[in-house]
């Protein structure tokens, strides 16, 4: 009896350090993907590019603070496709990379702590009936 309570915890242990794993990435992947769409729709909505930029990425940290996620190991990246920004028939193609930190390893184990890149992609539409905001 003692034999399967020893081999049940050391088999229970891994399991729930991977199970937790998962969730910490799975839960990364959605805020990234959520703080892309959310980034492309506030560009799509801001009244010239410099404007629509700095709307991007704070509705981006926004988002990805909600999730809970550093915002310092954060990239967003805005890239406009079919024409100048904000011009009728165009798209803005927002991409957001973020590190998911793995649970319960210290630092004090030296180097820096295992983490699993995570991005997303969005496109935004800007509409081809809008007026240019170019």
């Amino acid at each position: 009896m003692v034999e399967t309570t020893w081999l049940a915890l050391l088999l229970l242990v891994p399991l729930l350090y991977v199970v937790l794993s998962v969730f910490e990435v799975q839960r990364s992947a959605y805020g990234v993907s959520a703080a892309g769409r959310a980034a492309g729709r506030a560009y799509v909505q801001a009244p010239s590019p410099p404007v629509a930029e700095r709307r991007a990425r704070r509705a981006a940290q926004l988002v990805l603070e909600d999730h809970r996620i550093e915002t310092d190991m954060i990239d967003v990246r805005l890239r406009c496709t079919g024409g100048p920004c904000l011009s009728p028939g165009s798209s803005i193609v927002v991409t957001v990379t973020a590190r998911a930190q793995l649970p319960f390893i210290p630092d004090a184990l030296g180097g820096a702590r295992p983490a699993v890149r995570v991005d997303g992609t969005h496109t935004e539409p800007y509409g081809r009936f809008r007026e240019d905001r170019s």
